[in-house]
């Protein structure tokens, strides 16, 4: 037996002894995060759930905090799913009884409760089995439910995450199982050529969101119309151009991650696997979590609902990556940008930290109410280099009486408000020795 047979055997007998804790239960409180990850492993959970005849009730929240514990407390006498979160709030978790958690984050104490998370059988879950395919795997344990295959890929696609590993076993089995088609083009939603450079995001060019600069490429170039329709030679002309533009910005690794295989989602009410992600991300952000979760239990009747907030989210996001370039400042080990109450900071940081700059990790802060969100990313490149945001969100955060974590590469945090520069300083510093530490 392989390594990665023996990894997939683990998480098989992990799946199913969730899965077996899951249907003891007649009624259940299931609470998931906010983002395309998030929202994709609800939605596998819920089909399950419902297939098995188990009553249940989902909300949708940004972050796992003392509000979301009181909530459950409040409103659920049954047990509790916890999906995408939960692994890295050990003292929090611990307050809920009957909780099953289904995570990916690195687990940052002993857990009592039933628990997925592929750390547990050595799987990096920042780069391999995001809360989606775990929700997935649980899922496939708990009945006929390998159709939902195509669903745990929005999650790994949502959290950028390569094919590989166990991702590449959910891949393969969704293609078998017909849920997926593989083809080769580039990794963009189902648009116009025009459509692309106003509002898409991914990739992010120099361009993006100015009419004017658009229209005047568009006709220079003589392309117009769907992607999907173009002549082999006009596609190879548009991707040429898209190229030099990521080349002329830095952007070397979304470069190599534009062009490659395609998902086609055959059991979706949305086929593109990239614009679903985008549904997903828009309606958990923009507070219509209900739509989304509806696109995953394949209502059709609100497919157009959900394109339209999509399209209307990604030129709000545009307006904000827009004006985020001039208010962007540097410390000597991250980068840093105050907002207030924007939508899809963690969007933002990452989109930024992507296409415009991969040299330092990236922290947006995000006053909302009576708090500062706080959204960090950086690239694989600095995590090999040491980079671990989600410890030096934990400990600055907690520094200044706020909470975080996350992933190395991607992590969040929770700050009480006037404690935003204290805690960029101490974010700076432990940047600063982590990267130190490994070069060093």
């Amino acid at each position: 037996m392989t390594d990665r047979d023996e990894s997939l055997a683990e998480l098989e007998a992990l799946s199913r002894q969730v899965a077996s804790a899951i249907v003891e239960y007649d009624t259940v409180r299931l609470i998931s995060h906010n983002d395309a990850d998030g929202l994709s492993a609800a939605g596998i959970m819920c089909n399950a759930l419902y297939r098995r005849q188990i009553l249940f009730h989902a909300t949708i929240v940004s972050q796992f905090e003392q509000s979301t514990v009181e909530l459950i407390e409040k409103t659920s006498r049954e047990a509790v799913i916890l999906c995408d979160m939960g692994s890295g709030q050990v003292e929090l978790a611990s307050k809920l009884k009957n909780a099953i958690i289904i995570d990916h984050h690195k687990p940052t104490g002993k857990i009592e409760h039933v628990h997925f998370n592929p750390h547990l059988v050595g799987i990096d879950g920042s780069s391999q089995l995001c809360a989606a395919c775990g929700a997935y795997m649980v899922a496939r344990e708990m009945g006929d439910n390998t159709d939902l295959a195509g669903i745990a890929l929005v999650g790994a696609i949502g959290d950028k995450q390569p094919m590989k590993g166990a991702n590449k076993f959910i891949l393969d089995e969704a293609v078998e199982k017909k849920a997926v088609t593989i083809r080769k083009g580039l990794r963009v939603g189902d648009v116009t050529v025009q459509e692309l450079l106003e509002y898409g995001t991914d990739p992010y060019l120099d361009i993006t969101g100015d009419k004017d600069k658009i229209k005047a490429l568009v006709d220079a170039l003589g392309i117009e119309g769907r992607l999907e329709e173009l002549p082999e030679d006009k596609l190879i002309k548009l991707i040429s151009v898209i190229t030099l533009k990521l080349a002329k910005q830095g952007s070397l690794s979304a470069i190599d991650s534009l062009i490659g295989d395609t998902y086609t989602l055959n059991n979706e009410v949305v086929h593109n696997v990239y614009d679903f992600v985008n549904i997903l991300n828009a309606c958990g952000k923009v507070e219509k979590a209900g739509l989304g979760m509806a696109m995953c239990m394949r209502d059709a009747s609100v497919a157009e609902e959900a394109l339209s907030t999509a399209r209307e989210y990604q030129r709000t996001l545009i307006g904000i990556l827009k004006s985020a370039e001039a208010q962007i400042k540097s410390k000597q080990n991250i980068r840093y940008l105050m907002l207030d109450d924007a939508k899809g900071a963690g969007i933002v940081a990452g989109t930024m930290t992507r296409y415009l700059y991969s040299d330092k990790p990236l922290v947006t802060l995000n006053e909302v109410e009576d708090k500062i969100k706080v959204s960090a990313r950086g690239t694989r490149k600095l995590v090999e280099s040491g980079l671990d945001l989600a410890a030096a969100l934990r400990e600055a955060s907690a520094q200044v009486g706020g909470m975080g974590g996350g992933h190395d590469v991607a992590s969040g945090a929770t700050l009480p408000k006037g404690t935003a520069m204290r805690f960029i300083d101490i974010v700076d510093s432990i940047v600063g020795k982590q990267l130190k530490g490994k070069t060093g």
